[in-house]
């Protein structure tokens, strides 16, 4: 049917997996190594698959990730268009990956191939949660008849009021990214200083704060979140490293001072996580950039 498009997103995204059933969402799968091990996530959320790849890095594994070569692309989306459907899709952000730039050249080439669909990659300035909010409003603003060029311009609007809020337990995780100094995250472990992070405008992981001790953490997480809030009956993601118990506090601690919101707790898909380490913690919200 002409006019008709799919949702897709990568696997940075973390989605429940009866929204992902239930909404027809497409993923992208991502590649990541434990040690020698080459592993593929396709983005349907599997906690045991999580609990085990968060075990292998407290057991001291080596995790990687690899990026997706536009061939990907254009391998998943050709089926696809070749049916006349269209293909809005949400990136990972080009701060922390060259996906958005893989996507585009593929799109491109596809719709020189078939130019009476349209592909529109969306550079989400966003990770997990973050990616996952643009996700929920793409499906919505599709359901209510927005057409493509109208749902990506919102989405495109939307994505810079994004707020991440993160928590890294475990600061050698950053020094492997080039975040921190070998001698920064040794002094940090030493002093259990637990560093705070957003994404700034530019979809870049940016430290902003260092606390001394999980406590501390968290509650520098929930004032942050309670600065940049929109309130009301807002969404919120809380996305964590196999640390459940913490994200129960957050989420406890942001219903009293918001009941209103509408809060999801996930683990932490293992694309970001081999980045941040276990023990880390995320709050993920619309809200006002600070």
């Amino acid at each position: 049917m002409e006019g008709t498009y799919v949702i897709f997103t990568d696997v940075s995204s973390d989605i429940e997996a009866t929204f992902v059933k239930e909404n027809d969402v497409h993923f992208i799968p991502m590649k990541y190594m434990i040690d020698s091990e080459d592993k593929l996530y396709t983005g349907m959320y599997d906690e045991n698959v999580l609990k085990d790849f968060y075990s292998a890095q407290k057991n001291g594994a080596v995790t990687k990730t690899t990026q997706i070569a536009p061939q990907i692309y254009s391998d998943i989306w050709e089926p696809i268009v070749k049916e006349g459907n269209s293909i809005i899709y949400i990136s990972l952000s080009s701060g922390l990956s060259s996906t958005y730039q893989s996507s585009v050249l593929a799109a491109n080439e596809l719709m020189e191939k078939y130019p009476d669909i349209k592909i529109i990659p969306i550079d989400s300035l966003a990770g997990t949660g973050g990616m996952s909010l643009l996700v929920e409003l793409a499906i919505e603003n599709k359901k209510n008849g927005m057409t493509i060029e109208d749902n990506a311009a919102y989405l495109n609007n939307r994505k810079h009021h994004i707020c991440h809020w993160f928590m890294v337990e475990d600061l050698m995780y950053l020094k492997r990214g080039g975040r921190v100094s070998t001698t920064t995250a040794l002094i940090g472990t030493t002093l259990n200083i637990k560093p705070i992070l957003k994404i700034n405008d530019e979809g870049k992981l940016v430290p902003i704060a260092k606390k001394r001790g999980i406590k501390a953490a968290l509650k520098e997480l929930l004032n942050l979140y309670e600065i940049a809030s929109e309130g009301g009956e807002e969404r919120i993601y809380i996305t964590h490293a196999d640390c459940i118990d913490n994200a129960k506090k957050l989420e406890k601690a942001i219903l009293e001072k918001n009941p209103k919101c509408k809060i999801t707790i996930l683990m932490l898909n293992p694309v970001i996580g081999s980045h941040t380490g276990p023990g880390m913690i995320a709050i993920l919200h619309f809200g006002k950039k600070i």
